[in-house]
């Protein structure tokens, strides 16, 4: 049964500042302690907003509601999400609750490696050469662009939605000529387009072949998704800001997307993020995990479609310090490979 709850947090500084107002991300370690003194970590995370309010509900609400559970991480989250839904199913609820359910399959993982325990269905996956770089000089853009290529990664993805449709034009562009015709360029609008600008902005893009474009549109507006899917040729990527099953039930039904990219923390944990998987594979859409490396890599293994992992220069959670050695997985030449050892979390 569950004893305790703790929580520790500290914002991480970015190496490379996600723009002006993130230098850093603020992580939060919530450890659960059993009634036989065995302890579990997990982390709860969020780059610019809420870290105290995350905080908080995990220290009263989500500490009280625990108290007394069994170490199941299935029972314990659907009695939280139950307990919950009054302060709503997205935002800050799912990312308290993800630190708990982390923590609770680091207990079940009993000192495995998390892929070991889910079972993997494949060696490696790819890894593909990411950053948060809207507010980078083109000279940067294409200097990152260009490491990525040197390391082998078999993709790349960068940012659009500059004020002007014209730049983003000529950065799209420069970056397919450093990375060449061979490597997948994936596009990110970061959700900044309306449907108009969208249908505009892809007419202009879609000659350089993007892999997709990724949450062209406010997330929830599944309508507009569906509409633009409708009237254009390059595949949509959709579901880091999508935070229930539900909302990934509606994008499906709607066949809104091509691509859905759950985040770990967003959705609340491993165990609805498995959940999410599993509807997916219904409807056979392939599930690209978000951020995340080092989780989303174990995951991405035990997945029944092949996906890439997203690797954000110099912003895993190795790079961040956020985890023991030896690290739960390796990537050489833009592949990613478990190593066998626990994830294990440091604050």
């Amino acid at each position: 049964m569950i004893k305790d709850l703790s929580v520790r947090s500290r914002p991480v500084p970015l190496a490379r500042p996600w723009g002006p107002d993130v230098p850093a991300n603020h992580v939060l370690l919530v450890t659960l302690t059993l009634d036989d003194g065995r302890t579990g970590t997990g982390i709860s995370w969020t780059p610019r907003i809420g870290a105290a309010a995350v905080e908080a509900l995990l220290e009263h609400d989500i500490r009280d509601a625990v108290t007394g559970l069994p170490a199941h991480p299935g029972a314990v989250w659907d009695r939280l999400s139950a307990r919950l839904g009054e302060a709503g199913r997205s935002g800050i609820v799912p990312i308290a609750m993800a630190g708990v359910d982390l923590a609770l399959w680091d207990l079940e993982c009993g000192g495995r490696s998390l892929v070991d325990v889910l079972g993997a269905r494949r060696d490696s996956v790819p890894v593909y050469g990411s950053g948060v770089n809207l507010h980078y000089p083109l000279d940067e853009l294409t200097a990152q662009a260009a490491r990525w290529a040197a390391a082998g990664h078999p993709a790349v993805k960068i940012k659009v939605g500059r004020p002007s449709l014209a730049e983003d034009v000529a950065r799209v562009a420069a970056v397919r000529e450093v990375v060449g015709p061979d490597t997948a360029l994936m596009i990110d609008a970061n959700q900044r387009w309306d449907l108009h600008r969208a249908r505009t902005a892809l007419r202009a893009l879609e000659r350089f072949d993007p892999f997709w474009i990724e949450e062209p549109l406010p997330a929830d507006d599944v309508a507009a998704h569906v509409e633009l899917r409708r009237s254009i040729g390059t595949p949509i990527a959709v579901g880091e800001n999508v935070a229930t099953a539900h909302g990934f039930r509606d994008l499906l039904t709607a066949g809104a997307c091509d691509v859905v990219q759950p985040n770990v923390v967003r959705v609340g944990g491993i165990t609805p993020f498995l959940r999410i998987a599993d509807l997916a594979r219904v409807f056979d859409v392939p599930v690209y995990p978000h951020l995340l490396t080092e989780l989303s890599g174990q995951l991405a293994l035990a997945l029944h479609h092949p996906a890439m992992v997203e690797l954000v220069e110099d912003a895993s959670l190795t790079d961040l310090g956020l985890l023991a050695d030896p690290p739960p997985v390796e990537i050489a030449g833009g592949e990613l490979r478990a190593t066998g050892a626990p994830t294990r979390w440091t604050l």
